[in-house]
């Protein structure tokens, strides 16, 4: 069996909502990214996921993510990793695109990185780790975490470069499945928001 990722990006919080940049800040979930939550572990319990026995289960230990595990039913089986932290935004923690625009109207984080903060080489670097570990052995891997470095993962898995994660628009509370297609990395599923219809 060829190795897949799992990615489950954390529910709704102030933050996200508002556009800001949530890097380290232990930002908590609201109640809207609570119950998405217990909606996609809804989903995933139920089939073809059947609760995923056999998988593998990792989520940054920051709490927007690692609350949104447990509210999916996937806690106990989980193990924190700061590998799963969201990029570090360093300078521009807490603030939105439009409030560094105003200083660097060309700024875009996946060309020009964050001043004091993680590089793009070292956000990669993380990635690539996850990525190593999803495929050293033969079982799928679920894991918990945020916007940005989900996206970098995914640029990653393809073999892509950090870049590639600009295309890749990723909601709150969304089911995404890195896999494979004729031997080559592939997406399977991306930003998949059908649990939240209706809510």
């Amino acid at each position: 069996m060829a190795p897949r990722i799992l990615l489950a990006r954390h529910g709704q919080t102030q933050w996200s909502v508002q556009g800001n940049h949530t890097g380290r800040t232990d930002i908590p979930l609201l109640d809207t990214g609570r119950e998405g939550a217990k909606l996609l572990g809804e989903r995933l319990h139920r089939a073809p996921w059947g609760g995923l026995p056999g998988v593998e289960v990792r989520t940054s230990p920051l709490v927007r993510a690692s609350e949104t595990c447990e509210l999916a039913g996937f806690g106990e089986r989980a193990e924190p990793w700061d590998a799963l932290m969201e990029w570090d935004y360093g300078a521009y923690e807490g603030l939105t695109p439009a409030q560094i625009k105003a200083d660097r109207p060309d700024w875009l984080i996946w060309r020009d990185g964050v001043p004091e903060g993680e590089s793009l080489a070292e956000v990669t670097a993380r990635a690539d780790e996850v990525v190593e570990w999803a495929r050293s052995a033969d079982r799928d891997v679920l894991v918990f975490a945020h916007g940005h470095i989900l996206r970098v993962l995914a640029a990653r898995w393809l073999g892509e470069d950090v870049s590639f994660g600009a295309r890749l628009r990723l909601e709150p509370t969304s089911l995404s499945v890195l896999a494979w297609a004729y031997g080559l990395p592939a997406l399977e599923r991306w930003n998949d928001t059908g649990h939240l219809e209706g809510f």
